[in-house]
């Protein structure tokens, strides 16, 4: 049996437009990792709180352990009891010590007990040494982690995350990404995340669920998805994929094709297809060149750093190319 079943589920929040989430139907298992991506009013948000219980679906039902979840009409304090929520305002005692905030959660029943398992706590999620500090003079990423330290100490069965990393720097975010999913295998928890940035889901999800206009058109493992989008909607999502119709480039021209910029190689000498470079830019390890091509912009990623400028003429060829639907 699944750990958590949706059926159904509908929620909108107005009858004229999409506004929410319509005919979700999900399976997650035990001890996995979801992530939940889309663009920004896909119904991400809207979809974890009904999981939780805080939003009441209009239809449709939530299981837990094959027993439906009671909503949010029917309790006093809306939520699961064996869930835990880290929402985006992060609802932390800013005056109170990052101790302090994380041992409130714990009875005073064994001081002895509570006082280690804050500590293992915080260790766990690299806060220790901010123990004696207020949670005012924390960074954003700081912050982060002391609310996700007062979800897991009650342990929870299930984690849920709604846009963990949108503020932190990408070196915060990698080592965030690594240690909820060492937290996650180490407590053997269920984790739903909800991520506007596809690399959190890629790099460390078991299973991606990406929603469109409320509904899902695509779940798997981020392999399966990321090598087989089916939708251009996924494949621009996952891997700002270039889409293309109607092109000579193609080997069917009335078939819709995703490329990702790494497979398209680009070269000085005269090889493939002539071009014009519009754009540059540094990315690091590759240059991400913007080309024409007959009318048509192509993003294209330079590993090779051959310092390609502005209006130079460029060859390309295409590696790999996959067939997607509208």
């Amino acid at each position: 049996m699944p750990h958590i079943q949706l059926f159904s589920i509908i929620k909108n929040y107005l009858s004229q437009i999409h506004s929410g989430v319509t005919q979700i139907n999900l399976d997650i298992e035990h001890g996995q990792i979801v992530s939940i991506i889309g663009e920004s009013g896909s119904g991400k948000s809207t979809l974890l709180k009904v999981i939780y219980g805080t939003i009441l679906p209009q239809s449709g039902e939530v299981h837990y352990n094959g027993v439906q979840i009671i909503g949010a009409d029917e309790k006093l304090i809306p939520g699961h009891n064996k869930m835990k929520m880290v929402s985006q305002d992060l609802t932390l005692n800013l005056y109170a010590k990052v101790y302090d905030n994380i041992a409130c959660l714990i009875a005073n029943t064994n001081l002895d007990e509570k006082r280690e398992l804050t500590l293992q706590t915080m260790d766990f999620l690299r806060i220790s040494h901010l123990a004696d500090k207020r949670v005012s003079d924390l960074s954003g990423g700081e912050q982060q982690r002391v609310a996700i330290a007062r979800a897991v100490i009650t342990e929870p069965e299930v984690l849920l995350l709604d846009e963990p990393f949108s503020q932190l720097d990408a070196i915060l975010k990698k080592q965030l990404r690594e240690d909820v999913k060492r937290l996650a295998h180490y407590l053997n928890i269920t984790v739903i995340m909800v991520s506007h940035d596809p690399i959190d889901g890629l790099s460390m999800a078991d299973k991606i669920v990406v929603l469109k206009e409320g509904k899902i058109i695509r779940q798997g493992t981020p392999k399966a998805i990321y090598q087989n989008p089916q939708y251009a909607y996924v494949a621009k999502l996952l891997g700002k994929a270039n889409i293309l119709t109607n092109s000579n480039l193609l080997p069917n021209i009335s078939q819709t094709y995703a490329i990702y910029p790494q497979h398209v190689l680009l070269h000085k000498e005269q090889k493939g297809f002539a071009a014009r470079v519009k754009s540059t830019s540094f990315a690091g390890n590759f240059e991400e060149i913007e080309i024409i091509y007959q009318n048509l912009k192509i993003t294209a990623y330079d590993y090779q750093m051959l310092n390609f400028m502005p209006n130079e003429n460029v060859w390309f060829t295409i590696t790999e190319l996959m067939e997607v639907e509208d």
